[in-house]
């Protein structure tokens, strides 16, 4: 459902979950991993500050606008700013509610996001589109955007961009996102369907609390250099995949259209 506008002046949350993800053919092929990420209100941060968050400064944990759309400067807004004109481009109106980011920080300097949702609300806080904002490991960017998304309701968009040279650049990408009133809890699941069927399915969830100096110090004491071991961790999965023989697709050129809806 979609959710009526908080009460209270939203703040950044951290979040501290999991990511499962699940081969299911030709060999099936599946593991978890704990994660932390950050829910961050883009707009009342634009208005009011980071509060405790560290914005565009070095720090062990931080979020940088750079990471995200075309890299711009907080000088010209910023990736909200970038993220209102891909709105614009695509005919999407009334989006001028609260932006939820769903992200990865920086840590100790260091940054990669495989993928990142943008929760764009309309101003009585009920849920206008979503865009999710994928990354690959050859420095690549692409967005896919949902038009009139509702949570828990499944969305689809087709697959164009390269991320895994274990998957095909064809089929379709199913999305499904939860978010209880209150933002206490969020589940994002991302599956891919080849021409042939369910390929891949993917969920990163957790259960959010206020971005404090005690859940940083959780997160960095917990998670050392979490950057580093997410960009380990695809390698490491790789190579798995690849002791097990499956198929190997080589890298095509990206979509000439940065977003797909």
């Amino acid at each position: 459902m979609n959710h009526p506008v908080d009460t209270a002046p939203p703040q950044p949350l951290i979040g501290f979950g999991e990511v499962r993800h699940t081969r299911l053919k030709p060999v099936r092929h599946a593991f978890v991993y704990p994660t932390y990420f950050l829910m961050l209100p883009m707009r009342a941060m634009q208005r009011n500050g980071a509060g405790l968050l560290p914005r565009n400064r070095w720090s062990p944990l931080s979020f940088f606008d750079a990471d995200h759309g075309d890299g711009r400067c907080p000088e010209l807004g910023g990736a909200l700013a970038w993220l209102d004109e891909l709105l614009a481009r695509q005919g999407i109106d009334g989006a001028d509610g609260e932006v939820w980011l769903h992200c990865y920080p920086r840590v100790l300097g260091f940054a990669f996001k495989p993928v990142s949702f943008w929760y764009c609300h309309r101003a009585d806080g009920t849920l206008r589109a979503i865009v999710a904002e994928v990354n690959n490991t050859f420095g690549e960017r692409h967005c896919y955007l949902l038009d009139a998304p509702t949570f828990g309701v499944e969305q689809s968009a087709a697959k164009v961009f390269h991320v895994s040279p274990f998957c095909p650049v064809e089929g379709s990408y199913r999305f499904r996102f939860m978010v209880t009133p209150g933002r206490t809890h969020t589940v994002a699941r991302v599956d891919f369907d080849d021409l042939t069927g369910p390929l891949i399915e993917t969920r990163v969830s957790g259960k959010l609390q206020p971005l404090s100096a005690q859940s940083v110090r959780h997160a960095l004491w917990h998670y050392p250099a979490m950057t580093l071991g997410v960009v380990l961790r695809i390698h490491w999965q790789a190579l798995q995949l690849f002791i097990k023989r499956v198929r190997f697709f080589g890298k095509p050129k990206p979509p000439t259209a940065f977003t797909t809806r």
